[in-house]
Formats: C-alpha cells, sequence, structure tokens
C-alpha cells in the first residue's frame, strides 16, 4: 500500500466514523453548549471542513487556511462529505502529492479525528450518544467519503 493508498483509507475512515456522529443528530445539537467559551457542534463540524480544505491545499502545493464561519447544521455535514471527497479525489488522481504523507496525517487528518471524538463526546452529553462500535470489523472502502455509509456491523450499547 502506497502513502496515498493509505491517505484515501483514512479519509474513509474519517467519513465512516465522522459521518456516524454527524448523523441524526437531534435539531438541537448544532447549538449544544457544554461550557462556556467552548465550541459548538456546529462550530466543531465547520473547523473539520477547514482542516480538510487546509488539506487538500497542501497536498496540491498552494497551502491555503481558511476560517470559515459555520454554516447550517445540514449544510456543515454536506461541507465535511464533500472536503473529504474532494481530499479523496485528488488523491486518487495520480497528481504529485506536494507535502510528506506523514506530515498531511500528523497535521489536519489528526485534527480533524480529534474533534470527531470531541463530537461523539457532546452528542453523549448533549443526551443523544451514539452506540459504541468495533470499527476493526467496520465496513470501510477507499473512495467512500459521502454520507452514505455501510451500515454497522458490531456495534453495542
Amino acid at each position: 500500500m502506497d502513502d496515498n493508498d493509505l491517505l484515501r483509507h483514512t479519509l474513509a475512515t474519517l467519513a465512516y466514523r465522522g459521518g456516524k456522529v454527524v448523523r441524526d443528530a437531534p435539531e438541537t445539537f448544532a447549538d449544544f453548549g457544554a461550557s462556556s467559551g467552548g465550541r459548538t457542534p456546529a462550530q466543531i463540524l465547520s473547523h473539520i471542513g477547514d482542516l480538510l480544505e487546509w488539506a487538500l491545499s497542501i497536498a496540491e502545493g498552494r497551502q491555503r487556511w481558511r476560517d470559515a464561519s459555520p454554516l447550517g447544521w445540514d449544510r456543515e455535514v454536506a461541507r465535511f462529505h464533500a472536503a473529504l471527497g474532494a481530499f479523496d479525489e485528488y488523491l486518487a488522481s495520480g497528481k504529485p502529492l506536494n507535502a510528506p504523507a506523514e506530515k498531511l496525517f500528523q497535521g489536519p487528518i489528526a485534527d480533524a479525528f480529534t474533534h470527531v471524538g470531541q463530537l461523539a463526546m457532546l452528542r453523549r452529553l448533549a443526551g443523544a450518544p451514539i452506540k459504541g462500535e468495533n470499527y476493526f470489523v467496520a465496513d470501510i472502502a477507499v473512495g467512500r467519503t459521502g454520507a452514505e455509509q455501510a451500515r454497522a456491523k458490531g456495534e453495542f450499547d
């Protein structure tokens, strides 16, 4: 497996895990505040979109950071999947990766996973937890970065 293939699998994993966390969230979840001064779920999801767009810009060799203003929840969910899809498409294109794969992973991608974990924790605090899952047996496929994901195989309470 080369670097691009591993990064593509990582993005598919992020789509699966992130998709699970944002799917079927209650209407009030986007603005849930666990503490004063903390980011809301909508702000966190917007930041994840920023990270993924930044990662693509780095891969393309034109590093650009943008702090986007949060959109509505459904639009941020769509942006999350669109950003994953755009990055995956670039990695699949055969175009050069203009940064070391390990730097892309340790920076924006790992940060995005951290924030998906925050969203999962906030779901629990907001009274709308997601089920735990044995992700080792999950049906995660390279290139599957959209909202439509395989059904969970190993969920538990």
